[in-house]
């Protein structure tokens, strides 16, 4: 089974603690993951705050090719509103160039409404937006070709070059799959991310893609998912827990701040994105909110963690993991015992265990 290590970079160190300083440790965090074991490094996109600082994936993940050889390359997710189709196509193209057919890609559509105002983005196009960009993009970086005219886009005829190393059908997923995205992700042969993990007894398998792929491809099937999630081992389960919680606490804190999920009204007039509204929270559901989303981290010793893996491998019958283990401004020392604890004591068995894989080195034989 693949298994990858991913970083939100989650900076909720406090302003005395450097932005430099704490990105140049995330990407060493993410460098050593190769020496370890791991198959793939994960790289979030935000901006503008403390939630995530990681503001240009596809830059971070080139950077990291150069100083690998082995492990893939994945994000988690772009954020498809907020590019340009021709230069996003062109990013990607290059990432998947210099890394040598290593790269793996999530799609998501955004929801932080500060985001997409910075970007000059208007945040009730997104829907549209985001299928019109994927629309040339998806096409574009498996033919080299670019071209389209939609609601929004008007983009004329162009060859890509340096044109794509090889086709990403099988290493192309989105994350939060819901409505009208499912039925896009389908057609354009994305498989199922899952992002964030519930609490015990409350999974939910992604039955309901598989019978929107079957509509949008009959005859097929999609690629088995990619599961993350947060995790805090430690040989001490108490300790594991107690820690787990309170960074996973830190990091929805920074996340209803981010999406606004403390100032209701936000979402209610909001075009696409009305159901969010039942999301937020006045003040007073705030802590009582934080307090029960942090029981969704895994936590425990070696075993335990491993237990919980296998449970999640049953439910959501995936190709891979690629979880947290470092998050909700872990000091770097911490961060870096919870790293090697979970390559030496849980890497390997989850390795050893059978799954069927669409990001296999299939893809790397363009290296050769």
């Amino acid at each position: 089974m693949h298994i990858g290590l991913a970083s939100g970079f989650a900076h909720q160190r406090g302003r005395d603690y450097p932005d430099q300083q704490f990105v140049q440790e995330e990407v060493e965090n993410l460098v050593l993951a190769e020496e370890l074991g791991f198959d793939s490094v994960w790289i979030t996109e935000h901006h503008f705050s403390d939630y995530s600082m990681s503001n240009d994936p596809l830059q971070l993940l080139t950077y990291i090719a150069g100083r690998t050889k082995r492990v893939k390359l994945g994000t988690q997710v772009i954020i498809v509103p907020w590019h340009d189709p021709v230069r996003l196509a062109e990013k990607i193209i290059n990432l998947d160039i210099l890394s040598r057919g290593r790269a793996l890609l999530g799609f998501g559509n955004g929801l932080a409404p500060h985001e997409f105002e910075g970007l000059r983005v208007d945040q009730t196009r997104s829907r549209e937006l985001y299928g019109e960009i994927l629309d040339l993009v998806i096409p574009a970086i498996e033919t080299g070709i670019i071209e389209g005219k939609g609601k929004h886009i008007d983009q004329p005829r162009r060859e890509l070059r340096p044109a794509p190393l090889r086709s990403f059908e099988g290493r192309k997923f989105c994350g939060s799959l819901s409505g009208t995205s499912m039925h896009t992700a389908a057609r354009l042969g994305f498989g199922n991310m899952v992002l964030m993990l519930p609490q015990r007894g409350k999974e939910a398998p992604p039955d309901m893609y598989a019978e929107i792929w079957a509509q949008e491809r009959p005859g097929t099937l999609p690629p088995p998912p990619m599961v993350s999630g947060n995790y805090y081992i430690d040989e001490s389960a108490d300790y594991a827990e107690m820690q787990g919680r309170h960074y996973l606490a830190n990091t929805m804190r920074a996340a209803i701040r981010n999406y606004s999920l403390d100032k209701p009204g936000t979402f209610a007039a909001m075009k696409g994105y009305e159901s969010y509204e039942k999301m937020t929270l006045q003040p007073d559901e705030i802590e009582p909110y934080v307090e029960n989303f942090s029981r969704s981290v895994v936590t425990g010793t070696p075993q335990m963690i491993l237990d919980r893996m296998w449970e999640l491998k049953e439910i959501y019958e995936p190709q891979g993991f690629f979880p947290h283990v470092h998050f909700g401004g872990m000091p770097q020392e911490e961060a870096r015992k919870n790293i090697l604890l979970f390559a030496q004591k849980v890497l390997p068995e989850v390795k050893s265990w059978t799954a069927q894989a669409s990001i296999d080195d299939r893809f790397m034989a363009a290296a050769e």
